[in-house]
C-alpha cells in the first residue's frame, strides 16, 4: 500500500480560515512538506504552525528569491523525488499551500510529477480573490456578469484587452508593477472605481481606494479590485 499526496489550501493568511479538513489533516500529519524561499520563513508553515504537531517530518521546498524566471523545474522533480520516497514506504504526505492548492499553487507541479504514480487528493481552501473582496466589502460579480482574474505581470496590451472584455476584474501579484497598472487604470477611467487589498487577514492587512494608496510599489500579496458592472458597486471615499 502506497501513501496518499494530499495538496491542502490554507487560505490567505489567517490560521482561522483554515477548513475542518486541512485542519484535521495537518494535525495528524506524520510528513509535511510546504514551499520556502530560500534563507526566509516559509509562510505556508506560518500560517498552519500552531497546528503542526511535534515529531512531524518536514520537507522543505526552498525556492530562490530571484525576480527573473530561474530554473523550478530540478526543484520540482527533487522535490516530487523526496516526497516519492515517502508514498512508497506508505506514509501520506500533506503538502501545505498558501490560498487555494489550484489558483497559481505551486502544488500543481507536484501533482504533475505524483499523480500517474500515487493516490492524490485536493483539499482547497479560501483563496486571496475571496479574502480581498471581504476586505473591501466589495462584491466581486452578479448574475451573468464576467469576472476576470489577470497577472499583473502581463503588459499594458494584454491588460486593457482583458480589463475591457470583463465587468469585473481583480489584478494580481501586483508587486513593482503597481506604477503601471495605476496610470493604465486611470487612463481607461477607472482609477476611481479600484479597490486596493494588501496582506489580507494578516494583522498587517492594508485595505484602501488605489487612488489613495500612497507608495510606489506594493508587496507581492496584494490586489486590486474594480467592477465595472450594472450593479451599484462603485467604491466610494467613505466607505473605507
Amino acid at each position: 500500500m502506497t501513501g496518499t499526496l494530499y495538496g491542502v489550501g490554507l487560505g490567505p493568511g489567517d490560521p482561522e480560515l483554515l477548513t475542518l479538513k486541512a485542519h484535521r489533516l495537518i494535525c495528524s500529519a506524520k510528513t509535511l512538506a510546504y514551499p520556502a524561499a530560500v534563507g526566509v520563513p516559509s509562510f505556508a508553515r506560518q500560517i498552519a504552525a500552531q497546528y503542526i504537531q511535534e515529531g512531524t517530518s518536514e520537507i522543505p521546498i526552498e525556492m530562490p528569491m530571484k525576480v527573473e524566471r530561474f530554473p523550478a523545474k530540478e526543484i520540482y522533480d527533487q522535490a516530487a523525488e523526496t516526497i516519492s520516497v515517502k508514498l512508497q514506504a506508505g506514509e501520506d504526505v500533506v503538502v501545505l499551500c498558501e490560498g487555494d492548492p489550484f489558483l497559481y499553487g505551486s502544488f500543481m507541479y507536484l501533482y504533475e510529477r505524483l499523480r500517474g504514480d500515487f493516490a492524490c487528493e485536493i483539499v482547497p481552501g479560501v483563496s486571496s480573490v475571496n479574502a480581498c473582496a471581504a476586505a473591501l466589502g466589495r462584491p466581486l460579480a452578479a448574475r451573468n456578469e464576467v469576472l476576470t482574474i489577470i497577472p499583473g505581470p502581463l503588459v499594458d496590451e494584454q491588460l486593457e484587452q482583458r480589463i475591457m472584455q470583463s465587468d469585473a476584474f481583480v489584478i494580481m501579484k501586483v508587486g513593482r508593477h503597481l506604477p503601471r497598472v495605476k496610470a493604465l487604470l486611470e487612463k481607461l477611467g477607472l482609477l476611481g472605481a479600484a479597490g486596493y487589498v494588501e496582506r489580507a487577514t494578516l494583522p498587517e492587512m492594508v485595505v484602501s481606494r488605489l487612488a489613495d494608496y500612497p507608495n510606489e510599489t506594493a508587496p507581492y500579496f496584494s490586489m486590486i479590485i474594480v467592477y465595472k458592472g450594472e450593479e451599484a458597486w462603485t467604491l466610494h471615499p467613505q466607505s473605507l
